[in-house]
C-alpha cells in the first residue's frame, strides 16, 4: 500500500491536522524533525514497519513499541497524535503521514527537496556549493538534501529537485557526446 493513491488519500488529511497543530503552537520544525527521525527508524527497520501495520497486534502493543523506540526525544503533542492514530487503526499510513507532513513543511518555509546522486560521498564544501547551486536555481530559501552514492556515475552528480533532473555526471555528459556524434554522421 505504501506510496498508493489510496494511502496518500488517508494520509494527507492526517498530515494537515498535523500541521495545523504544530502550527498553533509554533513547533512545525521541531516536528518536522522527529518525523524525518521516524521515518529514519522505519526505513531501517522492516519488522518495525510490519509489526505496527499488522492488524493481529494488540494496539497497547503497538503503543508500548512505538513509545519505546521513539523515548522521550519526540515531541509530547507527536506522541498524542501517534497514539491516536493507533486508536483509530491509522497508524499503517505514519510513513505516508511523515512524508506528507515534510511536504507541507517544506512548502511552508519554501524549502526544496534535492535528490543529489554523487559517484563518492560528498564533503561538506560539495554540499554547500549544491545548495547554494540548487537555491540559485529555484529561488527557495533552503534546501534539504537527499544524497545517495553511485559509483557508475565516475564522476559529478545528478541532481532531481522536484520533476526537473540536473544531470552534471561524467556518465551524462559522455552520453550527450555519444548522442551527439551518433546524430553527426
Amino acid at each position: 500500500m505504501k506510496g498508493s493513491l489510496f494511502s496518500s488519500e488517508i494520509a494527507e488529511p492526517y498530515a494537515q491536522a498535523l500541521m495545523s497543530l504544530a502550527e498553533s503552537h509554533d513547533i512545525t520544525r521541531s516536528v518536522g524533525d522527529n518525523c524525518r527521525d521516524i521515518l529514519e527508524i522505519l526505513e531501517e527497520s522492516a519488522e518495525l514497519r510490519a509489526f505496527i501495520s499488522s492488524p493481529v497486534i494488540k494496539d497497547e502493543d503497538k503503543r508500548a513499541v512505538l513509545n519505546r523506540i521513539l523515548g522521550d526525544d519526540i515531541h509530547h503533542y507527536l506522541r498524542n497524535f501517534l497514539m491516536l492514530l493507533v486508536d483509530k487503526r491509522r497508524i499503517v499510513f505514519l510513513e505516508a503521514i511523515c512524508q506528507q507532513y515534510l511536504a507541507l513543511l517544506r512548502k511552508l518555509t519554501n524549502t526544496v527537496l534535492a535528490e543529489v546522486t554523487a559517484s563518492t560521498e560528498l564533503s561538506d564544501r560539495q554540499r554547500r556549493d549544491v545548495i547554494d547551486k540548487i537555491k540559485a536555481l529555484t529561488g527557495a530559501e533552503s534546501v534539504e538534501l537527499k544524497t545517495d552514492n553511485d559509483p557508475d556515475l565516475i564522476g559529478g552528480v545528478i541532481i532531481k529537485v522536484g520533476s526537473q533532473v540536473f544531470d552534471a555526471s561524467l556518465r551524462g555528459q559522455l552520453r550527450r557526446i555519444g548522442i551527439s556524434l551518433t546524430g553527426a554522421s
